[in-house]
């Protein structure tokens, strides 16, 4: 059973920047295609970023474009979501999700965190 654990979320105003943060203690992580997903309040859990085993990153979210990237550090077991111009649109809940080793859709992920809330708001 994979284990995620999701940190970095906060509150920041709007045309800031966070970053993400996604590890699991787990030996195959580099094994796993990781994804970026986000709920706001409301509305359906969508698809952000997703980056598979092999470094190949797939973008969901046409609204994130140029502002949000994904990267891993197989060394340190870890994926990030660097988000900068953020948006007050931007606030939800946001979860990392794996499955090995490709990118999929949400419905599809195998392992889920337990989310990390990031608000934009002045």
């Amino acid at each position: 059973q994979l284990q995620l654990v999701e940190s970095g979320g906060g509150l920041v105003q709007p045309g800031g920047s966070l970053r993400l943060s996604c590890t699991a203690s787990e030996f195959f992580f580099k094994t796993y295609a990781i994804g970026w997903f986000r709920q706001a309040p409301g509305k359906e859990r969508e698809g952000v970023l997703c980056i598979s085993s092999s470094g190949d990153v797939t973008n969901y979210a046409d609204s994130v474009k140029g502002r949000f990237t994904i990267s891993r550090d197989n060394a340190k077991d870890r994926v990030y979501l660097q988000m900068n111009s953020l948006k007050p649109e931007d606030t939800a809940v946001y979860y990392c999700a794996a499955k090995r080793p490709w990118c999929t859709g949400v419905a599809d992920m195998d392992y889920w965190g337990k989310g990390t809330l990031v608000t934009v708001s002045s």
